[in-house]
């Protein structure tokens, strides 16, 4: 079945843009930019395209999809001529090529079937190629999992989109309050502290989309490692590398064999 399509994608991406490189970078470690020269490259879920600008200097071809921002990244991409966008559901899209990178970063946790996306994307990689994706993890977000998907599904996802604007950007100022405050004494021990190490480094907004995708997101499935590490089986990959990031996802990536 294909996932229908979510008009909040669409706002989102027309109203941000996700320019933080240096995120991408941890994202896709240990990999590194120059990893992508001369490759052929599939972005699954390219959102409105700001991966591809990143990649599109190194890689011979990259071609990105996304169900509900196509055009959007298709904009956005005008300039690189050696990117392609597609429209399509990255659980039963198909392509007649496989791929030597293929990555999704912040797509599959937000899909209908996180398991029935991944095994999709995992077809398009070819022998010796690299899988990478990226993921909110089930491990250190008992609040967003429990107090923040209730409200989001209760009261968040119900508001016109301006107002659910508004309601994230004033989040997003009185978060700065105990980030630079609390969250500068070494208390490891409270909650998402290694996340907001990221917060400080962000412009107010690019905090404040990862404030409103937050709030905005259709559904959300948070990720276990266990799942993580049986998606990552040793029967299909080697090279294998899981790692938490900032305590709130995972990074995860694997050569298949």
């Amino acid at each position: 079945m294909i996932q229908r399509k979510q008009d909040e994608w669409v706002y989102q991406w027309e109203n941000f843009i996700d320019d933080s490189l240096f995120l991408f970078k941890e994202w896709i470690f240990p990999y590194k930019l120059e990893d992508f020269k001369d490759k052929i490259v599939l972005d699954c879920g390219c959102g409105q395209g700001q991966h591809l600008n990143f990649i599109a200097p190194y890689v011979k071809k990259a071609v990105g999809f996304d169900l509900n921002t196509s055009e959007i990244a298709r904009r956005n991409n005008i300039n690189n001529k050696n990117v392609e966008i597609m429209e399509g559901d990255i659980a039963t899209i198909k392509f007649n090529q496989e791929f030597d990178i293929v990555y999704s970063i912040g797509v599959i946790h937000h899909t209908d079937n996180p398991e029935l996306a991944f095994n999709n994307i995992k077809s398009f990689v070819k022998q010796g190629g690299i899988l990478i994706i990226w993921v909110y993890s089930w491990e250190g977000n008992f609040l967003n999992r429990t107090v923040l998907e209730y409200l989001k599904k209760r009261i968040f996802l119900k508001l016109d989109k301006n107002i659910l604007m508004k309601i994230a950007i004033i989040l997003t100022i009185l978060l700065y309050i105990p980030i630079y405050t609390i969250y500068l004494l070494p208390l490891k021990f409270l909650p998402f502290y290694d996340y907001f190490t990221n917060f400080r480094k962000l412009s107010f907004r690019r905090n404040l989309l990862n404030i409103f995708d937050k709030l905005n997101a259709p559904q959300t499935h948070f990720i276990k490692q266990e799942t993580l590490k049986r998606w990552f089986s040793t029967d299909d990959f080697t090279d294998i590398n899981i790692r938490s990031y900032k305590g709130v996802s995972w990074h995860a990536s694997g050569r298949k064999k």
